[in-house]
């Protein structure tokens, strides 16, 4: 049965788009109204997006194959790993530090320098802490770094 794999793994992601949708229409209403692009203006968007590639996955499946179990498969339940420690890690840490972490080491996966794999994941880190804090005007997780706020 051609797609069998990608046809349920869509309708589980379409659950999952789903319920976040619902999770990000719980948010509080924005200050400058319901006009105004809220907290839940990005999920949404996301929700929308995971929730149509799913769809499409049920509709056009591709045909199935053997899952990598070799060196492949174990990279990619390395970055599952990764990733899920990230979210762990998130707060306690902070995004900075976190981000440095995550991409720092799914770049050594694949292949980089650590020197390298970890100076762009503090880069990255950096990067879109500062474009998210002053250009976007919305707060990431400062984690161990709040310490060195000034008050």
């Amino acid at each position: 049965m051609a797609g069998f794999n990608d046809r349920i793994f869509g309708v589980v992601m379409i659950v999952l788009a789903v319920a976040y949708g619902w999770g990000a229409l719980q948010l509080p209403e924005p200050f400058g109204g319901s006009e105004a692009v809220g907290p839940d203006t990005f999920p949404l968007v996301l929700a929308v997006v995971l929730g149509l590639s799913s769809l499409y996955m049920v509709v056009r499946p591709d045909p199935d194959n053997a899952w990598p179990w070799s060196r492949t498969g174990v990279e990619l339940v390395i970055a599952v790993v990764v990733l899920v420690l990230y979210a762990a890690l998130l707060q306690p840490l902070g995004f900075i530090i976190s981000t440095l972490l995550a991409v720092g080491t799914l770049c050594w996966r694949m292949g980089a320098r650590p020197r390298n794999a970890f100076t762009t994941g503090g880069i990255a880190g950096v990067v879109v802490f500062l474009v998210f804090t002053f250009a976007l005007d919305l707060a990431l997780p400062s984690g161990l770094l709040a310490i060195l706020e000034v008050n």
